[in-house]
């Protein structure tokens, strides 16, 4: 696993977990505000970073477990979480299986439940014909029309880190993804837990959102206008504000 920290070193550590076909880089616009309340870390879930993937198919539990071996090696007992998407989906595992080790939650344009046949569909399409054969679809989820027309070089970026994602990796998470039914768990999470939704996002609409509100006893929910997919990328203050205020109290 590809993994950085960031941030004073006697700081509370707070883990940032990418979506699927991302890397480290997609908390990039986070990064410098967080990192003064924080120790940042950043990794890169199995099969993505450019690291040879184990074979597929991945379930939610062996990503969640790649996280807390990183944790024991780091020998980091207790940590804040913020993950978007296949980040979120793993908070939600780690809070809800190995609740002692999370302080702080915030979830982002994630589900706890998916129809698995598109993610199954897709990673199909991928071991064929390499993630090139799903950008087009999948920068559409990524980002609004508005935002794809006036920031093209922002979405290039994003578009890179995807096709330098390894098609059996990305496969893989599909698969994850596709498997997995975490609303049974969401109950016991006890983590002050922030639920942010993209007000445009196609992928994980609000709707999904709402549903984690309603299970998740100490949850709240802020939609972000003007977001896609990728909100953190998208409306980078507005989702840094809320990071700050929900993970750093006193930054506020």
């Amino acid at each position: 696993m590809n993994a950085r920290l960031s941030g004073p070193e006697q700081a509370p550590v707070l883990v940032l977990s990418n979506s699927m076909g991302t890397t480290t880089a997609m908390w990039d616009d986070q990064l410098e505000a967080l990192s003064r309340h924080h120790r940042v870390l950043r990794y890169d879930h199995r099969g993505h970073g450019g690291a040879g993937p184990p074979p597929g198919p991945y379930r939610m539990e062996q990503l969640g477990g790649d996280l807390l071996g990183l944790l024991d090696e780091l020998e980091l007992e207790r940590v804040s979480f913020c993950g978007l998407s296949l980040g979120g989906m793993v908070g939600m595992w780690l809070a809800a299986n190995a609740p002692g080790r999370v302080e702080r939650l915030a979830l982002c344009c994630t589900s706890a439940k998916v129809d698995p046949g598109p993610y199954l569909e897709r990673a199909a399409k991928v071991r064929a014909g390499g993630t090139g054969s799903v950008a087009g679809e999948v920068v559409e989820r990524w980002f609004t029309p508005g935002f794809r027309e006036r920031a093209p070089e922002t979405v290039a970026r994003a578009v890179a880190m995807l096709l330098a994602t390894p098609a059996e990796g990305y496969a893989g998470c599909c698969e994850a993804i596709a498997a997995m039914d975490l609303r049974a768990g969401l109950g016991s999470i006890a983590a002050p837990t922030l639920v942010v939704a993209g007000g445009d996002d196609p992928a994980t609409p609000p709707a999904h959102a709402e549903a984690i509100v309603a299970a998740i006893p100490a949850a709240r929910l802020e939609v972000v206008a003007g977001a896609a997919h990728l909100a953190n990328i998208e409306q980078p203050q507005r989702v840094t504000r809320l990071l700050l205020d929900h993970l750093s109290p006193s930054a506020t």
